[in-house]
């Protein structure tokens, strides 16, 4: 007996609005569980939807650029009660329930071929008002056509229609108030399901680079990168006629504005010439990789910002006329770390201060531990297991470090979530350990090993991403001397830990041979001078040359 499954979005952590930037199923494709459907992006990390369930897909209900969160469905499947796909006919039919009232269903209500476009999870928003209606009665749509546009104090957002067919009964107007399961539209369906729309992407393609232009009732999906305006019409700017009306959510403007961006410079992608997220974010985005600094004029047209200085555009080179090459597209991890580093790097005035700390007692307190351990079955400590306890020592010692900027105010975190880079195929992720203070050394080792292990497997939860107050990237397992770390936003400060080495140490006789641990500290410059970032790295080296120091 074949019945039919909603597949959602399980607890992502406090994000509510999280844009789908990858799909990698279509309606008529098999899926097993844990198989990827979707990819979500929010500020820190990139997080895959696995399927809680076995079976053929009927309908995908997200699409690229839709922001959705915990309990959104994605995807429903028809399975078996053996978890195998076997073809079924459309979902029971059920009354339409009333436009101001329904609740979020399971399926699209069908009814002798009337489908309900309902309005689908938009977060903890009940009264939002619609601003732009896109469809009348006998108008044809498609799967993820947008119906309308909703607006609340914080987002703008689309509701595409999650079937085919034709409007009979448009049930919202300009003004209304409406909130998840309000129907939206009614359409004449024969399938009645959401089959018969434009497939999306499977996995592994990746995104589209040439994706047509979009109308007004058509908006852009984030695969388009927002329609960002490339480096050869960037010059062209502003994309609004001087003395036209900017049209762009209180949010958006609020984005931009923390970005310093100016909108009249931005080029809208979203109907009716209304700036999206997406748009200024592409706007930024170009701009750093062209070197036109937001606000600034172009170096090819004489200046104009003040006497400062213009940057040229990024240089486009024909590298295969020198010799062969391989074009190879950067992981999704990559990507995405790329643009957070890039605002990290242009944003933070960050200095770096190095140190070595004296480790060769502790080494050898280590490596005695874990023969004893290999009796009692105890887990290994690692020399990371001591640096983030050491360090949690030092934040409380020195609580600027545990700290963020949050405007023109300083919040320090009473709680101790101490981040540590792990280097995966596909690129760093960042893991935390949560509440490392209440934690013993080989508590610590044993959980970064776990959260090491789900990393290279690419199994962290989103929730395993989030909330760290101090960032520990450890390159000993690889070399090197010293190296300047970007500091990982909202975070003030990110310690670099090197390969140790032996190196001959003066004692005031002579010199004696000593394990020696290189640190490397970048903090916030705003938050942290350098005489108090220099006491923080002395009082570090001398945590982990006498361990005891830690107990006091």
């Amino acid at each position: 007996m074949s019945q039919l499954i909603d597949i959602k979005v399980p607890d992502i952590g406090d994000f509510t609005d999280v844009p789908v930037i990858e799909v990698f199923v279509k309606p008529g494709d098999i899926i097993k569980v844990d198989d990827a459907l979707v990819t979500l992006e929010s500020d820190k990390a990139t997080m895959d939807v696995p399927a809680s369930a076995a079976g053929m897909v009927k309908e995908v209900l997200v699409k690229l650029g839709d922001k959705i969160g915990e309990g959104t469905v994605v995807v429903r499947i028809e399975a078996t009660d053996s978890g195998t796909a076997t073809p079924a006919g459309p979902p029971a039919a059920a009354p339409a329930p009333s436009p101001a009232s329904a609740p979020a269903p399971t399926a699209p209500a069908v009814a002798g071929g009337l489908v309900d476009v309902k309005v689908p999870d938009i977060g903890d928003f009940s009264e939002v008002p619609v601003i732009e209606v896109f469809v009348k009665p006998g108008d044809v749509v498609k799967v993820d056509d947008a119906l309308v546009t909703l607006e609340s104090d914080k987002a703008t957002m689309d509701v595409p229609s999650s079937a085919a067919g034709t409007v009979k009964e448009v049930l919202v107007k300009l003004g209304d108030k409406v909130g998840e399961g309000s129907v939206i539209v009614r359409l004449e369906s024969g399938a009645g399901s959401a089959s018969a729309g434009v497939p999306v992407a499977t996995a592994p393609a990746p995104a589209q680079t040439a994706i047509p232009a979009a109308t007004a009732s058509a908006p852009v999906s984030l695969a388009v990168a927002a329609a960002a305006p490339t480096s050869s019409d960037t010059a062209s700017l502003p994309s609004l006629p001087l003395g036209s009306v900017i049209h762009a959510s209180p949010g958006i403007r609020a984005y931009a504005r923390e970005l310093g961006v100016d909108l009249t410079q931005v080029k809208p992608s979203g109907p009716k010439n209304r700036i999206l997220r997406e748009d200024i974010t592409g706007f930024v985005k170009d701009a750093m990789s062209t070197g036109i600094v937001p606000g600034r004029t172009p170096a090819s047209t004489g200046g104009g910002n003040g006497g400062g200085l213009d940057l040229l555009p990024w240089p486009k080179v024909d590298f295969a006329k020198f010799g062969p090459i391989d074009v190879q597209p950067l992981s999704r991890i990559k990507k995405i770390s790329g643009q957070n580093l890039s605002r990290n790097w242009a944003m933070i005035p960050a200095v770096t201060y190095h140190e070595d700390a004296d480790i060769t007692d502790l080494e050898a307190f280590r490596v005695q531990l874990n023969k004893e351990s290999e009796k009692s079955g105890e887990t290994k400590l690692t020399m990371l297991a001591f640096l983030i306890k050491a360090c949690v020592k030092a934040l409380q010692k020195y609580p600027e470090f545990n700290a963020s900027l949050d405007g023109d105010n300083l919040v320090l975190k009473q709680y101790f979530n101490i981040a540590f880079a792990a280097d995966t195929p596909n690129g760093l992720v960042v893991p935390v350990i949560k509440n490392a203070d209440k934690k013993s050394v080989f508590d610590i080792a044993k959980e970064s090993g776990d959260l090491a292990k789900q990393a290279r497997d690419g199994k962290l939860k989103p929730a395993d991403m989030q909330g760290a107050c101090f960032t520990i990237s450890s390159l000993g397992g690889i070399g090197g001397t010293y190296f300047a770390p970007i500091v990982n936003a909202p975070e003030v400060a990110i310690l670099g830990v090197n390969k140790s080495a032996m190196k001959p140490v003066w004692d005031g006789k002579q010199f004696v041979p000593r394990l020696t641990l290189p640190l490397s500290l970048t903090a916030d410059h705003r938050v942290i001078d350098g005489a108090l970032a220099t006491r923080f790295n002395v009082y570090l080296a001398q945590l982990l040359a006498d361990f005891r120091r830690v107990a006091l």
